[in-house]
C-alpha cells in the first residue's frame, strides 16, 4: 500500500491536535491518559508532538472520551488555516 504524502494542511491539523490534547491533559501524565484511552503512552506522545499527524478516528475518539473533550471541539480547533485538504 502506497501512502499519500501529507499536505501542509494535514501537518498543521496534526500540530493543532497535539497542542489541544496536551492542553486538555493538563497535569495528568501521558501514561494516565493513554491507559484511560486504551492506547500506548508512546502513541499519545507521538500524537501530541505531531509525529502522528493523522491518527485513526477511533484513537482520537478514545482520547476525547478520556479527556472529556467533545469531538466537535476537536474538529473546530484543528481546522487548517494554511489551506484546505481536498477529499
Amino acid at each position: 500500500m502506497v501512502r499519500v504524502p501529507l499536505t501542509p494542511a494535514d501537518r498543521e491539523r496534526g500540530e493543532k491536535l497535539g497542542r489541544l490534547l496536551r492542553d486538555a491533559r493538563g497535569a495528568r501524565s501521558i501514561g494516565e491518559v493513554a491507559v484511560a484511552a486504551g492506547i500506548s503512552p508512546e502513541t499519545l506522545r507521538k500524537i501530541e508532538t505531531g509525529r502522528i499527524p493523522t491518527p485513526a478516528f477511533f484513537t482520537v475518539a478514545a482520547l476525547a472520551v478520556a479527556l472529556e473533550l467533545p469531538l466537535d471541539r476537536i474538529v473546530r480547533a484543528t481546522e487548517p488555516t494554511s489551506g484546505r485538504a481536498t477529499a
